[in-house]
């Protein structure tokens, strides 16, 4: 679609409950960043559906992405790497999130591309 490459999906109990990508520049939105798609996309669940669920994701949460995963009490999340954007792991393993770093090397060369091929666009993503 053109846009910004870092997916994301919400399972619980081998169920996937949502998933979505960055859709940021297709939507025009500020914040559909691809764990606050698949969110959106689970649609609304019961506290407890959150609290047993996982988010995986291509690239480490930033900031507001960490911020929706605390409000909800997700335990687990997978990053596929996060060599290109280390995101707010510390702040989720503080306040009890396990967080598994895969260091998947399709996922590092992905964002490498596109980050040299689009620095503008990277960086209004994350907001510098």
């Amino acid at each position: 679609e053109g846009g910004i490459p870092i997916g994301s999906v919400l399972v619980a109990g081998g169920e996937i409950l949502g998933r979505g990508h960055n859709r940021r520049l297709q939507q025009g939105s500020a914040i559909l960043h691809g764990e606050m798609d698949a969110l959106e996309r689970a649609g609304r669940l019961p506290a407890a559906r959150y609290r047993e669920s996982v988010v995986y994701t291509t690239l480490s949460p930033c900031d507001m992405c960490s911020g929706a995963i605390l409000l909800y009490g997700i335990p687990r999340v997978v990053v596929g790497e996060n060599r290109t954007f280390r995101g707010a792991e510390d702040l989720l393993r503080s306040r009890g999130v396990s967080v598994e770093v895969v260091d998947d090397p399709g996922c590092v060369a992905m964002m490498e591309r596109f980050i040299a091929d689009h620095p503008d666009l990277w960086q209004e993503d994350i907001g510098v």
